[in-house]
């Protein structure tokens, strides 16, 4: 029954990505305008401690988290590498969540509602993508094959202090 919930969640859950890192790519220029004031009030912040290589122009900003949207969408939904996908799209919801959902920022009561339920949205999907991002498939987590290898070492060294104290003349 598992198999087939992730079968058909991750797909669902990585189409609005997938959607809206295309969307982004055919129109850079308009994604970049309405992520301007957040790019501005965060990178300014930073541009001292930021390396030359890191871009700051807006188009090539979003263009990046496009493509980061799909290629990570993508890897959700045919199930490769779906918890470190998971992360990545984790990572570019939270910039875009508040670069474009400021409902904070929003005096018109109509518009201040609309940008409300879709940060809330957005922090609903930033929650199922948590949950993707833990889910082993039922395969052991890689914390728990590192205290079991850790366990058994130990193990192991105390049998080879032992057999190294029987061996030892008294």
């Amino acid at each position: 029954m598992t198999v087939i919930l992730r079968r058909v969640a991750r797909p669902l859950l990585a189409s609005i990505f997938i959607f809206g890192g295309i969307n982004a790519l055919r129109d850079s220029a308009a994604h970049a305008k309405a992520a301007g004031p957040f790019l501005d009030s965060t990178l300014g912040k930073l541009d001292d401690v930021l390396p030359d290589a890191v871009p700051r122009d807006p188009v090539t900003l979003v263009r990046i988290d496009a493509a980061v949207k799909v290629g990570a969408g993508l890897a959700l939904a045919t199930g490769k590498a779906p918890r470190f996908a998971s992360l990545l799209l984790l990572g570019s919801l939270v910039p875009t969540t508040l670069a474009t959902h400021r409902f904070w920022d929003v005096k018109e009561p109509g518009e201040r509602q609309a940008q409300t339920a879709q940060f809330i949205k957005n922090a609903s999907i930033a929650g199922g993508l948590l949950i993707a991002s833990g889910d082993t498939a039922g395969k052991p987590s890689l914390a728990w094959r590192t205290r079991r290898a850790a366990k058994r070492a130990g193990k192991q060294a105390e049998k080879v202090g032992k057999r190294a104290e029987k061996a030892l003349p008294t």
